[in-house]
């Protein structure tokens, strides 16, 4: 080999070897096996996980979902259980400075031990631990046991070592669960509340190690943590990397390196001292690309990496950054205050649902669940998810998604429906929670605001909880109760947002009026629940305008393809006992009966019941979207209960356990489009009205045509119109006594209007004049046809008469582009479903069955 290669590979090999990474990370993920404390027998167990599905899957016991087996595994909660694995130190890694495990999520109480050494405790499923084991380990083979303790004997330990009852809701199924006294102790532990129970929700209340565990070894230092500020977004955009660096020595010159999208825009010399060192570097985005919510532009991510070296050592952090200012707007006006977002100037009025775990048993939710059912948001138009204050922080893959996706976060901290402890321990393990979250969370585009608590103020002040602790155990009781309330939510919290991301608003409460005022229609966000838990017809809907609706909901049951998953067939009576326990709703299946037997005729069966209950759900719920739409200018949000479920159940939600949408997402669909038609059905006259989320102004044209059943047109009424940008307004009336003078028979006719540009549709919509039961339906005479292409079986459906409702059905796994529709006399409409595991075309069409309204009785 002649010298000049000798050189050109020693120089390739100090360049490489210059690069090396001062930070090792292994996963320890294989190996561990786990036993009941007080058992023999240690069995393979999956890391990350939880008792419940290893013991699943070892068949000690059988699916909770399935049936009544939920009440057959409450045993599992009163047990402590170990677990255990081993991994190698090599020297090289044993000889590093620093040497530390860090678990991203244990639930929730343990003790950790390495080398049968306790190193540990924990006591918040909601927080990273980072351990030092250097001292601990040895060379060669090292051991970690957890064991993990009993949720249930902690929680009744902290609930009689306090000398009053802290109040909480009946979704704490401390019955069902078989707890001493039906204690209910879920408010003692910082856990996931719905594990507990809910109102949607079986009680399997979990331990596991439930997030990675990661080994690592670093010398010299290590980036701690990157926050990219974003402070004035114009021609250029103005920025900061705050970085925190932990160092086990002084360097007086490191280099601190900012890329964007692969280019270096800053390098910056800069001394670090002994222990934690926080460095502010500002850096400017020329001509920066704006991120927009779904609907309103694309959603640009900026590749943003920083880079700190001295000498042969770096460590790096990368994030993804959307530039956008995002604005919560509170004014005094004629009505009250206002409440709504403002997304780099424009008031957005946000269209949305309320998001709860996948499961009950988190590490079975994958990246494909994450995907499926934010991309189901995005589909449905919305622009907004509120992750619900029973559940958990999520995973980093749904927020990436959300950033991607253009779906603005509304992130509740982890309090729901109860009031919590104040004293010292606990306020502590709030405050390192929220600023846990709040670090690793704060540099998603999409995180919109931090709201303290799902309606725990509310329980106080409107549910009577603050009188019956008054009056059923002291005023100081009272008090205390109350100072814990001021504690966490106006103190804590908010503290640890304007410390860590001062730039996005804190709200307490949700719902509330004011920082401590309970829920009005005139000023701040409102939960209204007079539809179903009051009875309260849908039209009130069109009466009960808040300023911002942040939940509202009705339930159905899923489909008969989900139903039979979990029941045998003589469970199917919506009063039968597995029926009832995949409800857990006080006043459910009854109510979704009620609701029913007021719009709908008697269903003639089972499938049918589960059938128009989808239609019902559907139609309740977008004449509420439609009723906040259709008056944005007092009210500008409206985010739906809920739009996922966390087990096979009847619940208020618009996709069920296993993917499949049901009517109301359909539904949502479309009546979050970009701009909608709607009714506004009076004593004495019909307004049609028009929302729209276009940014600008556009001209349109109004087509309104009374039709009969079989497709004859009575009437028809046609105008062109402006329609003005990012409002909503009424632009055409009809006499109801002009229609009264056209046909006595209301039974047998209906409102068809269409909004159009050249000839392109925006929007159509149908407006019955009875009840859908006091309808005189025709047979609609549907014929359908199948084809297909290399990834999808479309049908073609071809209908002489009005059919209201059409479903497509066959116990498919997949969803089809559109279901639940209507179909206008003499028309043609074509629908796709991806292939799945449906192999040949005459098996999907053996399996089809298309269904309409006429149909179900």
């Amino acid at each position: 080999m002649n010298q000049s290669k000798i050189v050109f590979i020693i120089l390739i090999f100090t360049i490489i070897g210059c690069k090396k990474s001062i930070v090792k990370e292994l996963e320890i993920s294989e190996n561990w096996t786990f036993k009941k404390s007080n058992d023999t027998i240690w069995r393979t167990a999956e890391i990350p996980g939880t008792v419940h599905t290893d013991l699943m899957n070892h068949n000690i016991i059988e699916n909770p979902f399935y049936r009544l087996n939920e009440h057959d595994v409450q045993w599992i909660d009163k047990e402590d259980w170990i677990y255990k694995t081993t991994f190698n130190i090599t020297e090289d890694t044993f000889n590093k400075e620093q040497l530390e495990i860090e678990f991203h999520g244990i639930d929730t109480y343990s003790k950790i031990y390495i080398n049968d050494t306790q190193v540990f405790t924990t006591d918040n499923m909601f927080r990273r631990y980072q351990i030092d084991i250097k001292k601990h380990i040895k060379i060669g083979e090292n051991e970690l046991k957890v064991i993990l303790e009993s949720p249930i004997k902690k929680g009744i330990e902290k609930f009689d070592s306090i000398d009053y009852q802290i109040e909480v809701s009946d979704n704490d199924l401390a019955k069902i669960g078989k707890v001493k006294e039906n204690k209910k102790v879920s408010v003692f532990s910082r856990k996931a509340g719905y594990h507990f129970g809910w109102d949607w929700g079986p009680r399997l209340v979990t331990s596991g190690i439930w997030r990675p565990v990661i080994l690592k070894s670093w010398d010299n230092f290590k980036i701690e943590d990157v926050f990219i500020r974003q402070k004035v977004l114009k021609d250029s955009a103005q920025l900061s990397a705050e970085i925190e660096i932990l160092s086990t020595k002084e360097f007086e010159k490191s280099k601190i390196e900012i890329n964007i999208n692969d280019t270096l825009i800053v390098s910056k010399e800069h001394q670090l001292n002994l222990g934690k060192n926080k460095i502010t570097i500002p850096f400017t985005i020329k001509n920066p690309e704006l991120w927009w919510p779904n609907g309103m532009g694309k959603q640009y991510l900026y590749d943003i990496n920083v880079k700190v070296s001295h000498k042969n050592h770096y460590d790096e952090k990368r994030n993804r950054i959307g530039l956008r200012t995002i604005e919560l707007l509170r004014e005094k006006d004629s009505i009250g205050t206002s409440f709504y977002f403002k997304v780099n100037g424009v008031p957005t009025f946000m269209k949305g649902a309320n998001y709860i775990p996948q499961d009950l048993f988190l590490t079975q939710v994958k990246d494909s669940n994450y995907y499926h059912i934010l991309n189901s948001a995005k589909e449905a138009n919305m622009n907004m998810i509120r992750v619900w204050g029973g559940g958990f922080y999520e995973n980093k893959k749904f927020y990436d998604l959300c950033d991607e996706m253009g779906l603005l976060v509304w992130q509740d901290f982890m309090f729901a429906c109860a009031m919590y402890p104040g004293d010292e321990k606990f306020l502590e393990n709030v405050n390192q929670e929220a600023i846990d979250n709040v670090k690793r969370l704060r540099n998603h585009s999409s995180i919109a605001l931090w709201c303290g608590n799902n309606e725990v103020l509310s329980a106080w002040e409107r549910w009577g909880w603050k009188q019956k602790v008054t009056k059923e155990q002291s005023k100081k009781a009272a008090n205390t109760t109350w100072q814990s309330y001021v504690d966490i939510f106006h103190k804590i919290l908010p503290e640890v947002v304007e410390q860590y991301d001062a730039d996005r608003k804190y709200w307490a409460s949700s719902p509330s009026s004011e920082l401590g005022v309970p829920e009005s229609h005139t000023d701040g966000d409102a939960h209204y629940w007079g539809v179903w838990w009051g009875k309260e017809p849908f039209d009130n809907y069109n009466v009960k305008i808040p300023r911002f609706m942040s939940e509202f909901g009705f339930q159905s049951f899923p489909e008969l393809a989900t139903v039979n998953k979990y029941t045998l067939p003589e469970d199917h009576d919506i009063f039968s006992e597995v029926m009832k326990s995949h409800q857990r709703s006080s006043i459910g299946n009854g109510t979704i009966k009620e609701y029913m037997l007021r719009h709908y005729q008697q269903p003639k069966d089972f499938e049918s019941f589960l059938y128009v209950s989808h239609l019902l759900q559907a139609y309740g719920i977008t004449t509420g979207i439609e009723a906040h739409r259709k008056n944005r200018y007092r009210c500008m949000g409206s985010l739906y209960w809920q739009i996922n479920d966390c087990w096979p159940v009847a619940s208020w939600s618009s996709i069920d356990y296993y993917g499949k949408w049901k009517a109301l997402h359909y539904g949502v669909k479309e009546s979050f489009k970009k701009t909608i038609v709607s009714y506004d059905d009076k004593k004495d006259k019909i307004k049609v009205f028009i929302a729209t989320d276009s940014l600008s102004n556009f001209n349109a044209k109004l087509t309104i045509d009374l039709l009969n059943f079989e497709g004859n047109k009575l009437k028809s009424w046609n105008q062109n119109i402006e329609v003005t940008a990012n409002s909503s307004g009424s632009y055409f009336e009809i006499e109801k006594s002009k229609l009264s003078d056209i046909t006595k028979s209301k039974n047998e006719i209906f409102l068809n209007t269409s909004l159009s540009i050249n000839n392109s549709i925006l929007d159509t919509k149908q407006h019955f004049l009875v009840p859908f039961k006091d309808l005189k339906l025709p047979q609609p005479n549907i014929s359908f046809n199948v084809s297909e292409n290399e990834y999808e079986y479309f049908v073609k459906l071809t209908t002489k008469n009005l059919a209201i409702g059409v479903f497509a059905s066959g116990n498919f796994d997949l969803n089809f582009s559109d279901n639940y529709f209507n179909m206008l006399p003499n028309s043609e409409k074509v629908i796709s479903i991806k292939k799945g595991n449906l192999k040949t075309l005459e098996i999907f069409k053996d399996k089809l069955k298309i269904t309409s309204l006429v149909d179900s009785y």
